[in-house]
């Protein structure tokens, strides 16, 4: 911890810093770390149970420090600020600025400004947390700094023989301290700052006892002055010409936090403020010359980009356009997505150790379970959700054909319940084994509930479907267009062979277990006639279709 530098001009302190690390202790395959505090009165402690660990503990020795600190009043409004006397190297990295990281920063290079605020930083490898009194705009410059509360501005005593009230900040300072409370509480989407957009802002010289008086500056179309803000990490300048460029940034940095405020997404609303983003970063490049403003710009066009075909394959509308008459829904999964599924449907169809519909389905499910690494959580309610009574004799047959591995009895897996799931293990999806599958972890987790919301719909469960139904209804949802409709537009349906080969039934038998669908209201038609299988999803089924 800083300890107080003794009392200077004005009697102000610096401010206080409190760091906690997290270290390896011992060899690495042990896996032990140690804890430790800057604070003399803490002690190291260890923790043999590895890093997850030691990061809770971590945290919760944070939060007792902060618990104390605002017992204690808080930040300490006559502190200077600890950034500045680090050298300002918290948020100013030495490829930046040419100096030794740590070294005082030049001369009017960098200016402090702001109240003293309460500040915590954690590093994104989850090993140092640090908690710091700083000023307001070395904490905006600062990346994943997060500001806790605010000191009030020191009363300053009226000079002798003078009845002058103590002197209330003007209303840019209010601007500029309303906006590092509310703007840096909320973490911006956009980490991607540039070192020299932080240089620009922490104070070299000791800032003065009493600032200077300001112009009046004009207002903002609100009616309200506001020449300060934030924006990707990078602080807005007060003298940004044009005025209008000045505030359009601004007013983004509001509306980006604003939307990150919203219980809901809308990506239409957050394509258009990219778009945004990038006309005025890129007049802000060519006003500044700064060339990481231009490539600011250049992600920010890409994410608008990318965003309206997130929204496209949300909703099943062509990019820019719409699908014809179709019904705009919100689907479950991403055309992206949707493909992967069908590749792990084609999968399990050619690697399933036993042709019985069952077995297929229960491959299906664990496949999508271990899809990544091999292993998978999986419960006894699991099993007998998908299979009913055959799930324990389906589990035997599986381990018998050494396609699933358990590390107890079948018994044991089909008693857990949620809160102690089994660790399975499916041998051919190990990592060192080829890989099948290139999907990431978040699209295995979008396609394991998407074919658990499908085989676990209520009214097929009621109409007493068997293993067979619901491989059909899985197999309709994957191979159907955004409205709806079976199969490729060009293909007149699905070809009733390859449905029946997935389903383990026999071609003529497709019909009657898609008419159990059409009455479950899976489907809102369904028809055999010749050597396909035509149809369309119910309207209720949209959002799971897997649009082709």
């Amino acid at each position: 911890m800083a300890v107080e530098a003794g009392t200077r001009q004005e009697e102000r302190v610096v401010g206080r810093v409190w760091t906690v690390r997290l270290d390896p202790d011992g060899r690495p395959s042990v896996g032990a770390v140690r804890l430790s505090c800057s604070r003399p009165a803490c002690a190291d402690q260890r923790f043999p149970g590895g890093a997850a660990v030691g990061r809770k503990a971590a945290i919760g020795h944070v939060k007792e420090h902060l618990a104390r600190i605002r017992e204690g009043g808080g930040p300490r409004g006559d502190a200077w600020c600890a950034c500045r006397a680090a050298g300002c190297a918290w948020h100013t990295p030495a490829p930046a600025t040419g100096r030794p990281s740590g070294a005082p920063p030049t001369a009017g290079a960098v200016r402090c400004e702001g109240p003293a605020v309460l500040t915590v930083y954690a590093d994104r490898a989850g090993r140092l947390w640090r908690i710091a009194e700083t000023c307001t705009r070395c904490a905006a410059a600062t990346p994943g700094c997060r500001v806790l509360n605010t000191a009030r501005h020191p009363a300053r005593p009226a000079p002798a023989g003078t009845d002058q009230a103590p002197r209330k900040p003007d209303a840019e300072e209010d601007a500029a301290d309303r906006a590092g409370r509310d703007g840096l509480t909320a973490a911006f989407s956009d980490r991607g700052s540039s070192p020299a957009a932080g240089a620009s802002s922490c104070a070299a010289a000791s800032p003065a006892p009493v600032p200077r008086a300001r112009a009046a500056q004009p207002a903002s179309a609100s009616g309200r002055t506001k020449r300060w803000g934030k924006i990707a990490q990078r602080i807005v300048p007060r003298d940004l010409e044009p005025d209008a460029l000045r505030l359009e940034l601004i007013k983004l940095g509001d509306e980006f936090r604003a939307y990150q405020q919203r219980t809901e997404p809308d990506l239409t609303v957050l394509a258009t403020l990219h778009e945004r983003k990038a006309r005025a970063f890129g007049l802000w490049a060519d006003v500044s010359g700064d060339i990481s403003l231009r490539h600011e710009a250049e992600r920010a066009e890409k994410a608008a980009q990318t965003t309206l075909e997130m929204h496209a394959n949300r909703t099943g509308q062509p990019l820019g356009g719409t699908a014809g008459d179709g019904p705009l829904v919100e689907r479950l999964l991403t055309r992206t997505q949707a493909a992967s599924a069908r590749t792990v449907l084609d999968y399990v169809a050619a690697n399933s150790p036993h042709p019985e519909a069952e077995v297929r389905l229960a491959v299906l499910m664990l496949t999508l379970r271990s899809a990544r690494a091999g292993t998978g959580n999986v419960t006894g309610q699991d099993l007998t959700g998908w299979l009913q009574g055959d799930a324990e004799q389906v589990v035997e047959r599986l381990i018998e054909a050494d396609w699933l591995h358990l590390p107890g009895t079948v018994a044991e897996l089909m008693a857990s319940r949620p809160e102690g799931p089994i660790a399975i293990t499916v041998p051919t999806l190990l990592p060192e084994q080829s890989r099948p599958f290139v999907f990431g972890k978040t699209t295995r987790a979008r396609l394991s509930g998407w074919a658990q919301k499908v085989v676990s719909d209520r009214k097929i469960r009621k109409k007493k479907a068997t293993a067979a139904d619901r491989l059909l209804a899985l197999y309709t949802a994957a191979h159907a267009r955004p409205d709806g409709r079976l199969g490729h537009a060009e293909d007149d349906g699905l070809c009733l062979d390859q449905a029946a080969e997935f389903c383990a039934l026999p071609p003529d038998q497709i019909a009657e277990h898609a008419g159990l669908l059409v009455a479950a209201g899976w489907l809102a038609e369904a028809d055999t006639i010749g050597d396909r299988l035509r149809g369309q999803l119910a309207e209720r089924a949209l959002p799971l279709g897997g649009m082709l």
